[in-house]
């Protein structure tokens, strides 16, 4: 595609959202400095902190330092994204159709709107008045060729002729980038700083090297920066359309204490939901499943089927979800209620005075104490199934390499109907979670299951093994002997010495046989875990190439050894 026949493009900006949202959450009034952290760092700066030194990435004492009244707000992306929608909202009286890539940054469609409103600075104009109007909040508006040259219009209140997107983003720096990039930025921050290294700086730069080397050498992420520098569109805005969630629900009366109880109210909402959505022509994003029980409290959880991941949205693939959910539900009730009343029956059989295992002062024997009653969960008085991210059915997004062949959605429907068979948790999808040792990074979830990692891969995880992350981690570590040239056992002391570089590792019983010999290594790395409880958790990592081509995580611990996990 040639940048003339680029489509035009108008963004509009929120200067310095996630701050401004969480301002806004936090009611923190705007003449206060504001910033947001990801406990370590700061995200998002506003413009009052920003006039007294206080930048990105600072850390949150230096940022203190600079600024002693700040306001350090926590960093959190589905309160950005909830309080963007009004934003939207309000483009959209303007323009029918809007992207969200960001929240923040709005992409529209740009030709039609500006026809009608007679120029493509009116249309920016009115953009701008219609989003004050409506939320209050400031915005910026810019039209250009391509999406990289629109953002940065943006950023500067300003329209570029039709065609003049390149020249626009000759003199820039490669670093403008990342301001087109939607989640992770550390990828484009490595290739602009290996552009850089290799004389490439400009947008100029990049644009005019031969398309076929800059693919070749820095892959497919390459390409993409190439073409944003020349100005040209990956890709039309995907316009949206406002659909209202969809959501029934009952109270149960009596109320539900078993499954299959609960489960038959699940069936009659999951068909009413089911003919809305048909009724509608619509499908859905994700199900959120809700409950509450008769002490009061609120249960809630919710589960992707977009893409397929339902293997097709039915009324009866609706009902399992739920009834999966409320297995769980009553199965973690029953047991946190049962270690309740089993505390409480500890509690009745000893004295106040004498402790643990003391009898009771009235003299009764342990034995002639009543049992409590029954574990029984609190029962369900109202359930709830709500379908949100609607849309118009047959929007779903195509592959990143095109249009689905159908390998995925049948992939996906043989998930299902597996799940089906076994149950909620009988097919388990795998995402990485925090954690310093291999095997606490691993998560595993039901499939289909929406809810996040209990733990953040983001944050900060001293004593972490360093990268690359091994492809496959045991479910039971292996024993091995590490051997050194003559045949002693290679031991690591408490300040990480060893006690000889690694030359054999050789299989214990049952994978007994010869050793292979140890190309490479690299480590120690300690590793120490609730260092503060009776039984703290010590070991030392090393990472071993073998003479067969494979690589090996070893972990060291009281003077054994064990393979944990095995590298490509």
């Amino acid at each position: 595609m040639s940048t003339e026949a680029a489509t035009r493009t108008a963004v509009l900006w929120v200067p310095d959202w996630p701050v401004v949202a969480a301002m806004g959450a936090a009611q923190v009034p705007a003449h206060v400095p504001a910033a947001t952290h990801d406990g370590r760092r700061v995200l998002a700066v506003s413009a009052t902190a920003r006039a007294q030194g206080v930048r990105r990435g600072m850390r949150r004492r230096r940022a203190q330092e600079c600024c002693p009244e700040i306001e350090l707000l926590d960093a959190d992306d589905a309160r950005d994204a909830r309080e963007f929608e009004p934003v939207a909202l309000a483009a959209e009286t303007v323009v029918a159709g809007i992207e969200v890539a960001r929240p923040g940054l709005l992409l529209l469609p740009s030709g039609g709107p500006a026809r009608y409103h007679g120029t493509e600075e009116r249309l920016a104009q009115v953009l701008v008045e219609r989003v004050v109007h409506d939320t209050g909040h400031e915005s910026q508006v810019g039209v250009a060729d391509g999406i990289l040259a629109a953002v940065l219009a943006a950023r500067a209140s300003s329209v570029v002729p039709a065609g003049g997107s390149r020249a626009y983003l000759a003199p820039r720096p490669l670093g403008e980038l990342v301001h087109v990039v939607a989640g992770d930025a550390q990828p484009v921050a490595e290739l602009v700083d290996l552009l850089g290294r290799l004389g490439v700086r400009t947008l100029a730069d990049l644009a005019t090297l031969p398309a076929a080397s800059v693919l070749s050498r820095f892959g497919d992420l390459g390409a993409w920066a190439q073409r944003l520098a020349q100005g040209e569109d990956l890709r039309p805005p995907a316009r949206r359309r406002i659909e209202a969630d969809v959501a029934v629900g009952c109270e149960l009366d009596p109320p539900a204490e078993r499954v299959d109880v609960a489960t038959f109210a699940a069936r009659r909402l999951a068909e009413d939901l089911h003919a809305q959505l048909v009724e509608r022509s619509s499908s859905c994003g994700r199900l959120r499943i809700t409950a509450r029980t008769e002490d009061g409290r609120e249960l809630e959880r919710t589960w992707r089927c977009d893409d397929g991941a339902m293997g097709g949205l039915t009324a009866a693939r609706i009902t399992d979800r739920v009834r999966w959910q409320l297995e769980g539900w009553l199965t973690a009730s029953r047991v946190a209620l049962g270690q309740r009343r089993r505390q409480e029956q500890r509690q009745r059989r000893g004295s106040p005075q004498g402790g643990r295992g003391s009898e009771p002062d009235d003299g009764t024997a342990h034995d002639d104490l009543p049992d409590l009653p029954e574990d029984r969960p609190s029962p369900l008085v109202r359930l709830a199934i709500t379908a949100e991210e609607v849309v118009p059915a047959g929007v779903e997004q195509p592959r990143l390499w095109g249009v689905s062949s159908g390998e995925d959605a049948r992939a996906r429907r043989a998930l299902g109907r597996v799940q089906g068979l076994l149950g909620g948790d009988g097919v388990l999808s795998v995402t990485t979670q925090g954690g310093r040792d291999v095997h606490d990074q691993v998560h595993l979830a039901p499939w289909g299951d929406a809810a996040p990692a209990p733990r953040r891969a983001d944050l900060p995880w001293p004593g972490r093994l360093p990268e690359p992350a091994p492809a496959l981690v045991l479910d039971v570590p292996e024993d091995v002997a590490v051997l050194d040239d003559a045949g002693a056992p290679v031991r690591v002391d408490v300040r990480l010495a060893m006690s000889a570089p690694p030359a054999t590792v050789r299989w214990l019983a049952p994978r007994a046989g010869a050793g292979r010999r140890v190309l490479g290594w690299s480590g120690p790395w300690p590793l120490a875990e609730r260092w503060w409880s009776e039984a703290p958790r010590r070991r030392a990592y090393l990472q071993v190439l073998l003479d067969d081509g494979r690589g090996v995580l070893l972990a060291s611990a009281q003077g054994r050894w064990t393979v944990e996990a095995v590298y490509d």
